[in-house]
């Protein structure tokens, strides 16, 4: 059974920083690409950043220079360190396995930022 994890939501204030993982387990983790989403009150969801099995990283251009994705293939898990949080940056973030046509989702965890 296939399942991603995350963890390290929570609320930080405009301008501070926040990371959060996405461990998962049943699927040979190496292989696939990685991806952090987010999805706001009554927005779609939207790409924030991808990292694929050769490390090669994608970025939302509002999250260039703030935020770093990565991985580590020995612990099956998925990073987005997010500095310079501002308040537009309030979202559910979900992380995202695909290979293929092959695609499973976490469960999602709830990044506020707000003074």
């Amino acid at each position: 059974q296939v399942q991603l994890v995350e963890s390290g939501g929570g609320l930080v204030q405009p301008g501070g920083s926040l990371s959060v993982s996405c461990s998962a387990s049943g699927i040979i983790f190496s292989r696939y690409t990685m991806g952090w989403y987010r999805q706001a009150p009554g927005k779609q969801r939207e790409l924030v950043a991808i990292i694929t099995s050769n490390g090669i990283t994608n970025y939302l251009d509002s999250v260039k220079g703030r935020f770093t994705i990565s991985r580590d293939n020995a612990r099956n898990t998925v990073y987005l360190q997010m500095n310079s949080l501002e308040p537009e940056d309030t979202a559910v973030y979900y992380c995202n396995a695909q290979l293929g046509f092959t695609t499973y989702w976490g469960q999602g965890t709830q990044v506020t930022v707000s003074s």
